[in-house]
């Protein structure tokens, strides 16, 4: 009877728990737990049995014990049985368990294990001997792992939380504060406050030994950030963030932070970048603490912009939670657009809204794939929720929350928003109950305009072109193969014609659409010219989707692209809108939309571009050219390097390789990027200088000579002169690594070692990476290989893919290996040969990736054939390459 309950996608509703008393006893020697979880439960209908969720632990069918509340009566069930492969545990009674109130209590141990899910070990060095701590990581079906419990996300409960033979001292944390610590010789007892209702994925406990800092909002909460022992003043910047981000969200969501404190730790091995637990936030060390002498400007960048995504969780994912993971992106979406929010409002200098840009262009990317998935995708076993933790249920629901706040207005937005967490807060919401609010808040048909956005994939590419001084609008659907797709969607469309000032809006529900151009603009397109001329009227360039607020493509006719490369190259457009059309153009060329050399004559008019994102996309777009062409046309690649190195000098040489007193933020990541574009490109003035500065760090560790901004810069460029019989640079880039206890150091040098174009050293790093010198959380790091091995690295993979499903089993870091692996080929060939090495060697935790990886090689063997196609190719390159920049 209980085998009925196997395969379902969700628990049945017998019984409805209500509050949780967990106990839990790790034993850091052993690496092991004992447990005993007593759960207060509704039975709300006729049933003998309880299904509630268990994995990997050995459940004491002796504990097991139903106790009715109206009664003296206990039950204990006939069958205790779990199915692993469902992750649930079946109690059969004998007879029908009364209805109304009651407790079930079970017995439980399990072991603390090095997959960095359910309850987990973490190991740390101190004093110069190596020690193990133990820490949870939930999200999304992992509390199974450490206690019995109903682990969906809408079976929203209280727990009350006791951890039992803890040594005395080490610290001992979880959501809620300590009520009472009780010390018996050598060990303790900590017990803490009861909960909030909430859900089992953000219930958290860590035990270790830390040094903490501390701070408190202005209303008295107290916020600490924990890391290992020494490492307290890394942990100053996270705890100014935190501070200042909460007061800010108390503000913006019009709801107080509801916990009496929020302790944020770092965790040495960690899988995802951080989980937002309620009230007890854990981190990858890269991600909270900043090192002032070796940190460099991006990870300031990233453990602000980290912070700020955790501490928006307190209120939209804690407070208020999705019914179910088919509304993942109602976390991770709206997490990721408010914590640029925050960020901006923190550091307005670093002007992360136009650096938001690429966020919006990974969604764009993963979601051009015929193998992508619409924002509420449809879940049917807990084994399916890893692979939706991607880029469309963070990036593209950022993105789809960004076009609906810049089309909504910010204020009506915000009151909307803050009416929503009031109505939910302490249960549940699907994707509805936001429209509706934003729909109340703003008198706009709210679920309209975005059920198009949320329950199809994909996105339109809107085709625009001018003729007889009327503005012709398409939409299609994008898709990067080339094909094109049947979905259609409300588009909001803005555009400005010749000057910011002429700027106007509409919504393309249809179709097609054409436009007057003097009617609906107040001016007519000029066939020449570069800006508005306000005595004839006439206008220079048009652009749609001004600052790429939405998220859709645009593809302009041969002339208005035109009009806009001279408007670029005159410094008429926005940085934004810069961006979007490099990445627009560079899309649609993948696509075979438009022609090679026209997306590298496009790139020569940013010969004098300094933005800081515009040109990390520049050099991103470039990188990836570089790569096909590896494939299309080899015997153009030096030529290719030559005129991307052309573009990037100018700005490179602005900068210079040593910091300038005063200089921005933006200054200081821009310097790392182009650098390291540089090296990788072979210039050879750059590989000298920076193999130079390297050599005397390396001797000194002296940070004067190669401050921390340019070191992956350096590393790379090491590594580009690295072969199997000079093979000094790279000893020396793994002495650094092996000497250095700063993780963000370590994980510059794990990017940089594959760089090496000799394909017997490519190996050794890759067998590196799966020593014990490198955490399981960062092998996926060193994987960034390039042309020149790509096939080495295939045949490493699947010599060592037993090793690899064994080491990162079902989580998401699994995915990376085969993306990263697999993604860049571009032959058929290739992916009959991937396709038949999965078959038989299947994993579930891979299914989605491994289409879209596959899908990428399609698309990059099409794209190959189609450059090889291209007339006049080599001239064109040829003159680019020889051009004066």
């Amino acid at each position: 009877m209980a085998e009925q309950f196997k395969g379902q996608p969700r628990l049945p509703k017998f019984a409805v728990p209500k509050r949780y008393d967990v106990s839990l006893k790790p034993d850091l020697a052993a690496c092991k737990f004992a447990g005993s979880v007593a759960i207060d439960l509704d039975i709300v209908s006729d049933t003998n049995f309880i299904v509630l969720n268990a994995a990997e632990l050995a459940v004491d069918a002796a504990t097991v014990s139903f106790s009715h509340k109206n009664s003296s009566e206990v039950f204990k069930p006939l069958k205790a049985e779990t199915f692993e492969e469902d992750g649930i545990l079946v109690l059969e009674f004998g007879e029908t368990l009364p209805t109304g109130p009651g407790v079930l209590a079970i017995g439980f141990e399990g072991i603390l294990n090095d997959k960095m899910k359910g309850f987990y070990r973490s190991t740390y060095e101190h004093n110069g001997e190596k020690k193990n701590m133990a820490v949870t990581q939930f999200e999304p079906v992992d509390a199974r792992r450490c206690f019995p419990c109903w682990d969906e996300p809408a079976w929203k409960a209280t727990f009350k939380i006791t951890l039992d033979g803890v040594p005395s001292e080490l610290v001992a944390l979880s959501n809620m504060p300590v009520v009472e610590e009780k010390v018996d010789g050598h060990l303790k007892t900590v017990s803490y406050q009861e909960t909030p209702i909430m859900s089992t994925y953000l219930v958290a406990v860590v035990v270790g030994l830390f040094d903490y800092v501390e701070d408190h909002t202005s209303d008295g909460v107290k916020v600490r950030v924990y890391c290992q022992v020494g490492k307290a003043n890394q942990g100053k910047l996270a705890l100014n963030v935190a501070v200042k981000t909460l007061e800010l969200y108390q503000e913006y969501f019009a709801v107080p932070y509801p916990l009496p404190k929020l302790d944020m730790v770092a965790i040495p091995d960690f899988s995802a970048g951080a989980m937002e637990n309620y009230g007890l936030v854990t981190y990858r060390e890269t991600a909270l603490l900043f090192d002032e002498q070796h940190s460099a400007a991006a990870n300031k960048q990233r453990v602000a912009t980290v912070v700020a995504h955790e501490l928006a969780h307190q209120w939209f994912g804690n407070l208020v939670t999705m019914e179910w993971w088919t509304h993942l992106w109602l976390n991770e979406g709206f997490a990721t657009w408010v914590s640029y929010l925050a960020a901006d409002s923190l550091f307005p200098e670093w002007k992360i809204w136009t650096q938001f840009l690429d966020e919006s262009t990974e969604g764009l990317r993963l979601d051009g794939l015929e193998e992508s998935h619409p924002i509420e995708v449809e879940i049917n076993h807990a084994c399916e929720v890893d692979e939706i933790f991607d880029a469309i249920s963070y990036r593209k629901g950022a993105s789809v929350i960004r076009m609906l706040q810049s089309y909504l207005g910010a204020e009506p937005f915000q009151r909307s928003l803050a009416s929503y967490i009031k109505k939910h807060a302490y249960s549940n919401a699907k994707t509805e109950d936001l429209w509706a609010a934003l729909e109340e808040g703003s008198g706009e048909p709210v679920n309209k305009l975005m059920n198009s956005w949320t329950k199809q994939q994909g996105y339109p590419v809107v085709s625009v072109k001018v003729k007889d001084q009327k503005l012709e609008f398409e939409q299609t659907q994008f898709l990067s193969s080339g094909s094109e797709g049947t979905g259609q969607w409300i588009v909001p469309i803005t555009l400005c014609c010749g000057s910011y000032d002429v700027r106007k809006s509409f919504l393309l529900q249809t179709k097609s659409e054409s436009l007057d151009v003097k009617e609906f603009l107040g001016c007519s397109v000029a066939e020449t010219g570069s800006t508005c001329n306000k005595n004839n009227g006439q206008c220079g360039w048009i652009k749609l989707n001004v600052d790429r607020a939405g998220f859709y493509r645009v593809k302009y006719d041969d002339e208005l692209a035109a009009q806009l490369r001279n408007a670029i190259e005159k410094k008429y457009l926005s940085a934004t809108d810069r961006y979007g059309i490099l990445d627009d153009a560079a899309a649609l060329t993948t696509a075979r939309k438009q022609s090679f050399v026209s997306l590298l004559t496009l790139l020569g008019a940013y010969k004098e571009e300094l933005d800081y994102t515009v040109l990390s996309n520049l050099i991103t777009v470039s990188y990836k050219l570089k790569r096909i062409a590896d494939d299309a046309v080899p015997e153009l690649v030096d030529l290719l390097n030559q005129f991307f190195i052309g573009l990037l000098q100018y700005p490179a040489e602005k900068l210079g390789w040593q910091p300038k007193p005063g200089e921005s933020h933006l200054d200081a990541m821009l310097r790392g990027e182009l650098l390291t574009a540089l090296a990788s490109f072979g210039h050879d003035l750059t590989i000298d200088e920076a193999i130079r500065r390297f050599n005397a760090f390396s001797d000194d560790r002296n940070t004067s000579l190669l401050p921390p901004d340019i070191r992956r810069a350096a590393y790379v460029a090491v590594m580009q002169r690295v072969t199997a019989s000079n093979r000094s640079g790279y000893e020396s880039l793994l002495r650094v690594y092996r000497e250095t206890d700063l993780s963000q150091e370590k994980t510059r040098i794990l990017g940089s070692l594959a760089s090496c174009p000799d394909p017997d050293i490519i190996l050794e790093v890759l067998n590196f990476l799966l020593t014990k010198e490198v955490r399981s959380q960062d092998a996926v790091f060193g994987l960034a290989v390039g042309s020149e091995g790509r096939e080495t690295a295939w045949t490493w993979l699947k010599n060592n893919w037993e090793h690899i499903s064994k080491t990162w089993g079902s989580g998401f870091l699994i995915t990376r290996f085969v993306s990263a692996t697999v993604s860049h080929f571009a032959s058929l060939d290739k992916v009959k040969e991937v396709d038949e090495f999965f078959k038989a060697h299947p994993n579930t935790a891979i299914t989605r990736t491994l289409k879209q990886s596959i899908e990428r090689v399609k698309i990059n063997a099409k794209w190959v054939e189609s450059i090889q196609g291209e007339k006049n190719l080599a001239d064109a390159v040829t003159e680019l390459a020889y051009r004066k920049y």
